[in-house]
């Protein structure tokens, strides 16, 4: 309280603040609101680059990871390229491998990029050794340290593949590399001796440019590189914003959403506490007459009325660092990932910052109006604050009258118009709390659409496997601090240590075809193929039959219609440099088909690569599930248990499928909309509140008047309603529009900051009867903020409002 003076000083902004509770209330709020939202906001910002950066640079990391063909490539030429003008640190080359080994649980492990390295040390990606040492000598491997947990540790041991004489490889160590140049690393002596026909040994480069921060440089550096070999040496390339963008997607989705809630709350708050602020000078002109007459200086004057401001809006910030540190928890543990000893968590900037500039914006939003204040002459001010003025809106009381309606409500309507300003904050107040329900609302709906086409498989009510399903064993627990396995995708090869009994397809289709109620169905299996021109191996979802009711949403061109096609993600395109149209060469097992892309599908799933083809281009390749649509009107669950009853002697099984649950990132985005938007929406109606409350202590005397004349309390409440009805429907107007829009500016700007487009159906999810709804909520929006101060405006006596000035 010393900021603002002690004694009579003192006394005057305490019984400012106590004396005005709504006031003190609706500033608080406000700030709390605003201040949440932007501690969330920096927090998400400082997160999508944080760790991954830091790493990075800590690590040296490679900015191109370049695979090549040592047959076409010898060690000599490869050192070589380390010299080349725009390189300016490289490492290697390291033998390369892929193998797919199995656990002490005979469960199969996915297929893991192993480099042959003598030391986590080099000139680029300077590993950290986050347990264990490095590998010494054959028959020791050391694993990413995202697959570290009870059943992988060290010390435990891992066979090169499922057959039998498969070397046994020994756990010493978990690494951590920023830059995601493998999964495992042995001695190069292993790499060799693990190699096969499958997967021969590749020469690794690890490269470090003087210009590397996009993809037009990304693409200028590999383009030297494979200029500097011969033609087919450089086999493929990984752009280490390829993997920033993988690291960072989980925050980089959330912060343009929580930043458009931050800015609506941030100006929103300085309108309301304007309002505030100016409403409290407005309504005390006799009051700062009598102080500036018992000896207050101007500029006391304006330190007190800053100061009815400041102090809640202080209790207000505090409140809003507190909760934006608990929003942001959730949101922050979902992107965290494992990089050496670095951790997510809110920046102690973003906890000082964001109060400090929210403090400073608040005292500016009040100086204005108490300048006004300190402003005012003595006797001026203490002749107005007595007589209440007259004349203002006049033209409006006199234009409202003609209208058919019960005098109270033309009454009411003409009221905002006695006091310009202050209709226009509340105004804008509402306009505000309509955009971000609006935005909301459209937020959720795309995100729910986000979820459902990102699992298509659940669209079909039947799922018919060809293995039953009790014979599978359970999954292997997850990596330490990773999350809960969930149950292998269809068709997805879940290792046991005993074989299931696999039906015969022929049987299967053929009991799926004669049950009754059969609508359409498709088969579909998930494998593992090689792609030319990338690393490692890619997911392939191979489909037999019309596929187009499990298909995904598609951004550009086609789902497949036919053998030869392929379908892939905005990530396979960006990270091969290829476009629809152009042809690709697979591999599954020991065939292998140039298939054309004819379409750009909408996939969030990861930044691991899959495409989408079908399964008559490879002659080996079988159903692993038949995904089953039944005729309308039958029950799903019923029919499951027919053709279950037909299948399990075979060694398969069915099953219904269940609606897709969100992920646990989209619910909690979701969540998070929810609860910012009625923060928003409740400083609205405050805002309307405390300006209603204004005006009817302004007009308590009027109101007497009306009341001994004869109106009614419910009358009384109509004319203080429809003086907000009015504000309620222009705000909807202007709301609704403006958060349309914002939904068509933010949801784009989150598929690029997880590296796609969005298709139609996430963007265009407005009904017209939702849009009329939200529009009218504006005015329920309005009325609820009036609806207090009406009912006690209603129930004031008439001799107690008559002797009120």
């Amino acid at each position: 309280m010393s900021l603002f003076g002690t004694g009579a000083m003192g006394q005057v902004v305490r019984s400012g603040v106590g004396r005005r509770r709504v006031q003190t209330v609706v500033i608080a709020v406000a700030t709390m609101m605003a201040v949440a939202s932007a501690v969330v906001a920096g927090s998400l910002m400082v997160a999508a680059a944080a760790p991954f950066d830091h790493a990075f640079g800590k690590q040296q990391g490679a900015h191109i990871t370049a695979q090549f063909d040592p047959a076409k490539a010898s060690a000599a030429q490869l050192a070589e390229t380390g010299k080349l003008a725009s390189v300016t640190a490289s490492s290697g080359p390291y033998p390369s491998t892929a193998f797919r080994p199995v656990d002490q649980a005979g469960f199969q492990l996915p297929t893991l990029t192993l480099v042959g390295r003598s030391g986590p040390d080099g000139g680029v990606d300077h590993m950290d050794l986050k347990s264990g040492r490095w590998a010494q000598k054959p028959g020791e491997i050391v694993l990413a340290a995202s697959f570290e947990g009870p059943a992988i540790e060290i010390g435990a041991t891992l066979k090169a593949s499922d057959t039998t004489s498969a070397p046994t490889l020994s756990i010493v160590g978990f690494a951590v590399s920023a830059s995601k140049t493998a999964d495992s690393w042995a001695t190069p002596a292993q790499v060799d001796a693990l190699a096969s026909e499958g997967s021969p040994v590749t020469s690794q480069m690890l490269y470090r440019f003087d210009s590397a921060s996009t993809k037009e440089e990304i693409l200028a550096d590999r383009k030297e590189l494979a200029a500097s070999m011969g033609s087919g040496a450089l086999l493929g390339t990984q752009s280490w914003l390829d993997t920033k963008r993988a690291a960072d997607q989980g925050a980089a989705a959330t912060v343009p959403f929580v930043m458009a809630f931050g800015v609506l709350g941030i100006v929103m708050s300085v309108i309301i506490v304007s309002s505030v602020i100016s409403g409290a000078v407005g309504t005390s002109l006799r009051r700062i007459g009598i102080l500036k007459a018992i000896g207050f200086t101007p500029r006391e004057v304006v330190r007190a009325y800053v100061a009815q401001a400041l102090i809640p809006a202080g209790a207000g910030i505090a409140l809003g660092v507190v909760l934006g540190n608990l929003l942001a928890v959730p949101l922050l543990s979902d992107t965290e990932a494992v990089y050496g000893t670095v951790s997510l968590s809110v920046a102690w900037w973003v906890d000082v910052t964001v109060p400090a500039a929210a403090l400073v914006m608040v005292g500016l939003a009040a100086l204005i109006p108490a300048l006004r204040a300190g402003r005012l002459r003595t006797v001026e001010a203490i002749a107005v604050g007595r007589s209440p003025r007259t004349g203002r809106g006049q033209w409006a009381h006199r234009a409202m009258g003609r209208l058919p309606l019960p005098r109270p409500v033309t009454y009411g309507l003409a009221t905002p118009f006695t006091h310009p300003v202050r209709t226009l904050a509340m105004l804008l107040a509402v306009a505000f709390g309509t955009v971000a329900a609006t935005f909301a609302v459209g937020l959720t709906s795309s995100l729910t659409a986000v979820g459902t086409s990102q699992d298509p498989e659940s669209r079909a009510a039947v799922t018919v496997t060809t293995t039953t399903l009790n014979n599978v064993a359970p999954p292997p627990p997850p990596p330490a601090g990773g999350s809960v396995a969930s149950p292998p995708p269809v068709g997805g090869s879940v290792a046991s240590t005993s074989e299931p009994k696999v039906a015969d397809l022929a049987k299967v289709r053929s009991a799926i075809k004669s049950q009754a109620g059969t609508g359409s169905y498709y088969g579909k299996t998930q494998t593992e193929v090689a792609v030319a021109g990338i690393s490692g191996s890619v997911q392939a979802s191979l489909y037999q039959g019309d596929s187009r009711s499990g298909s995904y949403e598609m951004i550009s061109g086609h789902w497949i219609t036919s053998t030869r096609q392929v379908v892939v993600p905005t990530r396979f395109l960006e990270r091969t440099s290829t476009k629809i149209g152009d042809t690709v060469r697979v591999t599954y097992e020991k065939e292998t088909a140039n298939l054309q892309i004819v379409g750009e599908s909408f996939d969030t799933s990861g930044s691991e690569l899959e495409i989408h083809a079908d399964m008559a281009n490879f002659a080996s390749a079988v159903p692993s599930a038949f995904l089953v649509e039944v005729k309308s009107g039958l029950s799903a669950d019923e029919y499951a248990q027919k053709v279950a009853a037909v299948v399990q002697p075979l060694g398969g099984d069915a099953m219904t499928n269940t609606s897709s649950r969100q992920e646990g990132v989209i619910l909690i985005m979701s969540a998070m909309a929810v609860l910012l938007t009625l923060m928003l929406v409740s400083v609205a109606g405050l805002g309307v509140l405390n300006s209603v409350v204004l005006d009817t202590r302004e007009r308590i005397h009027d109101l007497g008047v009306c009341k001994a004349i004869g109106m009614s309390p419910r009358q009384t409440m109509s004319l203080v309603l429809s003086s907000v009805t009015a504000i309620g429907v222009i705000g909807g107007l202007i709301g609704v529009p403006a958060g349309y829009a914002l939904h068509s500016l933010v949801m784009p700007v989150m598929g690029r900051a997880v590296g796609t487009s969005l298709p139609s159906p996430v963007l265009d999810v407005y009904e017209p009867v939702q849009l009329l709804l939200l529009g009218l909520g504006g005015v329920v929006m309005a009325v609820l903020g009036a609806l207090i101060p009406a009912g006690w405006a209603a129930r004031a006596r008439t001799a107690t409002a008559l002797r009120t000035e």
